[in-house]
């Protein structure tokens, strides 16, 4: 039987892609072969891989003067990229100015790799009220390198509201948690990057949607598989890609485009969240700590109103137990700050919403 599967990552994948997938496994196009068994230069992958990243431009209206890579490492890997390629100086330690705003746990995980490789600060921050809001966005300096955000706040559950102008210096942001959630204009980005385990597919493959002007600036000490510039001009196969991600990616977006696309899908998800949000703000027993023009619409991380007896009678701990007892599952909130969370990506039927709601009543009794 299947569940509602709630997790922030790796999440669930619509049962229709899943099951085009096994039904490909031992022979995809009519080759013979699986995706896993073929050469990634072969002539019989390049139609799954030009597919793919075909459907991602028209999906997310990518304008023609970006590249779109698909790399290995996660969206944790370009904390790294990203410094190491726009403000790295001649020698490691000796770098530009990059500015920061600091949202939470994995902005500021960029924030402190980036330490390494540039000038990097933070400029603002929503630390002060544990990251329950997102802090006004100062404008950057004219000497900034590029300037950093992370778009869709996945521990915490909070986003932008409104993208940020920062004029001619590259606005960078991860949005691994809302990437194709809703409409963006991608032309307001210098690079934006994601994790596809979240909303695009399998862990494993990430996608870096970069403007062809910030391509080639990594200084001549920086490692091969950490520059843009390699990766642009081999078209993502200076070494192997992840073939299968990218296939398994290629049939969510598939699956997206007929379902109606990019404002279809952000039609869905404002609905499912807004109901969700309904419930925890009317709610006896749980709430939503967020900052209510912040909150997300992937992420929705909720409490118990008596938060320190639950704690003690453990309320929280029984409520994810009996919660995946009725095939609702991976409720538990982050390890960092407790409490509970869902995460209701694009592959989320309203109906796995609604069946969460009627648990919660119930429970709340």
């Amino acid at each position: 039987m299947r569940v509602f599967n709630f997790s922030p990552g790796p999440s669930a994948l619509p049962l229709p892609v899943l099951e085009k997938a096994a039904s490909e496994m031992p022979d995809v196009n009519g080759t013979g072969q699986s995706v896993m068994e073929m050469s990634h230069r072969s002539g019989d992958f390049k139609p799954v891989f030009e597919k793919t990243e075909s459907l991602l431009r028209e999906l997310m209206g990518i304008p023609t003067n970006y590249k779109v890579l698909f790399l290995q490492g996660g969206a944790s890997l370009q904390f790294s990229m990203v410094p190491l390629n726009l403000a790295a100086g001649d020698k490691p330690g000796v770098g530009k100015k990059a500015a920061y705003i600091d949202t939470g746990i994995w902005a500021d995980k960029a924030f402190k790799e980036a330490k390494k490789y540039a000038h990097a600060e933070v400029r603002a921050s929503s630390k002060d009220k544990a990251y329950a809001y997102i802090p006004s966005a100062p404008a950057p300096a004219g000497d900034d390198a590029y300037y950093h955000i992370t778009f869709n706040n996945t521990i915490v559950g909070t986003k932008w509201d409104s993208i940020p102008d920062t004029g001619d210096v590259p606005l960078v942001s991860d949005i691994s948690s809302c990437i194709l959630s809703e409409p963006m204009d991608v032309g307001k980005f210098g690079i934006l990057y994601a994790g596809a385990q979240k909303n695009l597919g399998p862990a494993g493959t990430t996608v870096v949607i970069i403007r062809e002007n910030l391509i080639g600036k990594a200084p001549d000490w920086t490692p091969a598989l950490l520059r843009y510039d390699i990766h642009a001009d081999e078209g993502s196969m200076y070494n192997t890609p992840p073939c299968y991600g990218i296939y398994i990616i290629g049939l969510v977006l598939e699956w997206l485009k007929n379902l109606g696309g990019v404002e279809q899908i952000g039609k869905l998800n404002r609905e499912k969240a807004d109901l969700f949000y309904y419930y925890l703000d009317n709610s006896r027993m749980f709430y939503s700590p967020v900052d209510k023009k912040f909150r997300s619409l992937m992420n929705i991380p909720f409490v118990t109103r008596e938060r320190d007896e639950a704690k003690k009678s453990g309320l929280e701990t029984r409520f994810v137990k009996e919660a995946a007892a009725a095939g609702l599952v991976n409720l538990a909130g982050h390890r960092l700050v407790g409490g509970m969370r869902a995460s209701i990506y694009n592959a989320m039927p309203i109906e796995g919403v609604k069946a969460l709601i009627d648990f919660m009543k119930k429970f709340e009794g």
